[in-house]
């Protein structure tokens, strides 16, 4: 069983629901997952070394992905144990295997979510705060967590930046020094930073941070 042959939905319904499922998926990846703060962080890496194309925004968009999914395996495990699996053998309904499917992307965004963050929108909303996380709609938890987590992904952004704006103030103070104000400090400045980056394992350390922030 699927979308389509929910017998409480006109065929038009049901094929109108599924097109704006299929619509509005991208964003929910983009903004209901770990999504934006892993590609955020990437991007910080890129512009602190410097190399602008280097990794290419495509490689960085694929590594992005293959980390989220390996954040939200869990989530989508469940999700699939407990709403796509009894739906599609005819024992919910529709209704019910979208609140089962509400309940662990829920949970997951609240455990990123700060709780000013939250309290933010129940303030904009004029609602009272909630008692449970099941209390919580997704018009509340999903701006909230987003909000989160560009947040952290910033906060971890300035620890990544910091190492190599050190770098960049060395360099540049050293040809100062030297009197050679003519060359342009990122032509010595790019190969030390990459060469921390190395030696430093630092694909392995980022990835690892990224990974761990999600525990």
């Amino acid at each position: 069983m699927n979308l389509l042959n929910d017998p409480g939905l006109t065929p038009q319904l049901k094929i109108l629901a599924l097109l704006t499922l299929l619509s509005l998926l991208p964003a929910i990846v983009l903004t209901m997952s770990s999504f934006a703060r892993i590609v955020v962080v990437l991007g910080f890496v890129r512009h602190g070394i410097g190399t602008q194309q280097s990794p290419p925004t495509q490689v960085l968009v694929g590594l992005a992905l293959f980390l989220t999914a390996f954040t939200m395996a869990p989530v989508t495990s469940a999700i699939a144990r407990d709403a796509w699996g009894p739906y599609s053998n005819n024992q919910i309904t529709g209704e019910v295997a979208v609140d089962r499917a509400t309940a662990p992307l829920r949970s997951f965004m609240l455990r990123q979510t700060r709780e000013s963050d939250l309290a933010l929108f129940y303030e904009a909303a004029r609602l009272p705060l909630p008692r449970t996380e099941e209390e919580v709609p997704l018009r509340i938890a999903a701006p909230a967590f987003v909000v989160s987590e560009l947040t952290t992904a910033f906060q971890m952004g300035v620890m990544v930046l910091l190492p190599f704006l050190v770098i960049d103030l060395v360099v540049s103070a050293l040809l100062m020094s030297m009197g050679m104000m003519m060359v342009p400090p990122s032509t010595l400045s790019l190969p030390l930073k990459l060469l921390l980056f190395v030696l430093a394992d630092g694909w392995h350390l980022l990835v690892g941070s990224l990974l761990r922030s999600f525990a």
